[in-house]
């Protein structure tokens, strides 16, 4: 079983605090409790409830927010707490009673968005459905994703991209998005609404896609890569994940200048990459690491 990590994540109220989970803890739901009496259905609640200095505890998708009363400051308190639910749930501890999460259905929204790509369309969820991208180009590839595995199923599903709140979907031309959008749309939302997964705990893992292992990769890299990474990271990704799709370093030659990246999403056969790619990216790139960069080259995924 894959293990849990904690990470601290501060909010805009400071008597609020996150602990933000590498998987998700419950199925698509939300749950608030305002004292031990109401924490019933949540064993984890009601334990935290036991620190003198917890107000209120909210659950749900890949985190557990928690709100404290003025007696003590979360600087001196957030580092414990994080390691009691860590240690909790690594230890098989229940997050939700069964009977609770049945009796409580949390509405799910999901609207279609098209994008740069016309055989791509970007599918919106209210919810967060998973902790890092995944892309899957065939039903053998999806293995690790019950939800791309059923999409598959449609005839018409050429590959599926998955983000942190939404699905991009490719299209093969023997269908035309006016025709299928509906039933994909309804689709998704009664999935998602159902509790089911949408890709297995140890999705991320196996494909060597946590935190952890992706800072590990990271660190190995030459301070070139690392100021090429950075620069996706803060001004490229936000971009074309607003289009539906993903762009991810793959190397840099040292020798030849040259960088190398894959187009994942609806950016992978966007008639536009490729000017995206030459007048943006690269421009970009060797405007921000003069005379360390010649010429970006993509890959689709």
């Amino acid at each position: 079983m894959n293990t849990f990590k904690v990470s601290v994540q501060e909010t805009s109220n400071n008597t609020i605090i996150k602990f933000e989970l590498n998987q998700f803890i419950t199925k698509h739901q939300s749950f608030e409790f305002n004292n031990i009496d109401e924490a019933k259905p949540s064993p984890l609640a009601q334990q935290l409830f036991y620190l003198p200095f917890v107000k209120k505890v909210y659950i749900s998708g890949n985190f557990v927010a928690v709100e404290r009363y003025d007696i003590v400051e979360w600087n001196d308190v957030q580092d414990e707490v994080a390691e009691q639910i860590e240690a909790y749930l690594n230890d098989g501890g229940i997050v939700i009673e069964e009977s609770a999460a049945v009796a409580k259905k949390i509405p799910v929204t999901v609207y279609a968005e098209s994008t740069p790509n016309p055989s791509a369309m970007k599918f919106v969820t209210n919810k967060k459905i998973v902790t890092t991208l995944f892309e899957f180009t065939s039903i053998d590839e999806a293995k690790l994703s019950p939800l791309a595995t059923e999409l598959f199923h449609f005839p018409f599903v050429k590959s599926v991209f998955i983000d942190e709140n939404y699905v991009s979907i490719t299209k093969y031309d023997i269908a035309e998005w006016q025709d299928i959008t509906i039933q994909i749309r309804e689709f998704i939302k009664n999935y998602i609404e159902n509790g089911k997964d949408v890709v297995l705990a140890d999705a991320a893992e196996t494909l060597q896609k946590t935190t952890k292992q992706l800072d590990n990769h990271f660190e190995t890299l030459d301070d070139t890569s690392k100021d090429i990474i950075n620069i996706l990271e803060e001004y490229v990704k936000p971009a074309v994940a607003s289009d539906g799709g993903n762009i991810q370093f793959i190397s840099y030659d040292e020798n030849t200048k040259n960088v190398s990246v894959m187009l994942q999403g609806a950016c992978s056969g966007c008639p536009s990459s490729t000017y995206t790619l030459k007048s943006g990216i690269e421009n970009m790139l060797k405007e921000m690491l003069p005379g360390k960069v010649n010429m970006v080259e993509a890959i689709n995924g």
